[in-house]
């Protein structure tokens, strides 16, 4: 008798894949009007972001906590001819929100390109299949098409990650596909033009300003949004609670889910070192290196999961959170470590409720 065959289990499901139940169901009651080869109307793809109920009564979990107006920008944005730049310190959710437009506007979230300080206009544009090219000529069948050039022929929006990591030249390679809407193929003579429904969703970290910045030229072809760090400690409370339970599901680490007051204290610290002051503004602080963004906070929480799992009790706890929040903090030894024990010696050790996590970070040290 054959063996079953064991069904593979993806690590990290792209957006369309994770919340295709969501999706449908917005699609499926979706009477709004749309813009041409968009799967759903604006105002379902600002409901399926920001959370809520569809009209059949689905759930919608919230993908974005924030400004809904922001969301409305963006959506809006994208529905004209000009591409939307979605701009932040790292952590603000620039990549989550892109990646969650583009599989709710075009139902593929992989037409992606990743910016680096190698890449070669090639990725933006097209390549060649050598192969071929040296058999045949120059054709259309030699022809590689990037992610970008596919958006384009199929109406679907490109995603374009860290802009300001690449070169200057590479960027504006993107200028006459922006503003004409078309990627000329000078070896064969001929232009690839645009189909309606196609556009750029590009993010840019505003920490790297200054490793290469747009061109006036080329950010007049955008929108810039802007994404805020979270308001309040509770909003970004939220953000991290949620994001880590989907991780433990996705991971599926056997420990209990992080209780909220633990992940409630790593945020307040984050927060408080960021800002470079306690919560009550009563003690002045210097701030770390550091990003300390909830992104982070979703890392510590997740790492101290996986250790309580496997080496602890169950459910995380002070030492299994000290163990990668210590890391988090000190990222540069020289800088941070003397800013991280300072924290700990004039506000950590006098809150009597953190005096298991006082401990831990010390020994941690």
């Amino acid at each position: 008798m054959a063996k079953k065959k064991k069904q593979v289990e993806i690590l990290r499901p792209h957006a369309e894949q994770l919340f295709e139940a969501e999706l449908k169901a917005l699609t499926a009651t979706d009477k709004d009007p749309r813009p041409e080869n968009w799967a759903m109307s604006p105002r379902s793809v600002v409901l399926y972001l920001m959370g809520g109920k569809a009209k059949d009564g689905t759930e919608i979990t919230a993908k974005y906590v924030g400004q809904q107006r922001l969301m409305e920008i963006a959506v809006a944005t994208l529905a004209t001819d000009r591409a939307l730049l979605l701009a932040g310190v790292p952590g603000t959710a620039k990549t989550w929100v892109s990646e969650h437009l583009a599989a709710a506007i075009s139902g593929d979230s992989t037409l992606l390109v990743q910016g680096t300080a190698g890449i070669s206009e090639e990725a933006l544009r097209y390549g060649w299949n050598y192969a071929q090219l040296l058999s045949e000529g120059p054709s259309e069948k030699s022809l590689v098409a990037s992610p970008v050039m596919r958006a384009m022929q199929e109406g679907q929006i490109a995603r374009v990650e860290e802009m300001t990591r690449m070169p200057s030249d590479v960027q504006d390679s993107l200028i006459t596909l922006l503003s004409e809407k078309v990627l000329p193929v000078p070896e064969l003579n001929l232009e690839i033009a645009a189909r309606k429904g196609f556009n750029v969703i590009a993010t840019a970290n505003t920490r790297d300003k200054g490793v290469h910045e747009l061109s006036s030229a080329l950010r007049r072809r955008f929108n810039t949004v802007v994404l805020p760090l979270p308001a309040t400690l509770e909003e970004e409370v939220q953000i991290v609670r949620s994001r880590v339970k989907q991780l433990g599901e996705s991971l599926s680490l056997p420990a209990k889910e992080a209780p909220l007051e633990e992940i409630r204290r790593l945020v307040k610290i984050f927060r408080e070192l960021r800002s470079g002051q306690t919560e009550d503004g009563k003690v002045k602080l210097k701030s770390p290196g550091s990003t300390l963004s909830a992104a982070e906070a979703i890392s510590v929480i997740t790492s101290g999961q996986a250790l309580a799992s496997y080496f602890g009790k169950g459910e995380i706890d002070a030492r299994d959170l000290a163990s990668s929040l210590t890391g988090a903090i000190i990222q540069d030894p020289m800088r941070d470590l003397p800013i991280w024990q300072e924290y700990l010696e004039t506000v950590v050790r006098d809150r009597k409720e953190w005096k298991d996590l006082y401990k831990a970070c010390k020994e941690a040290l």
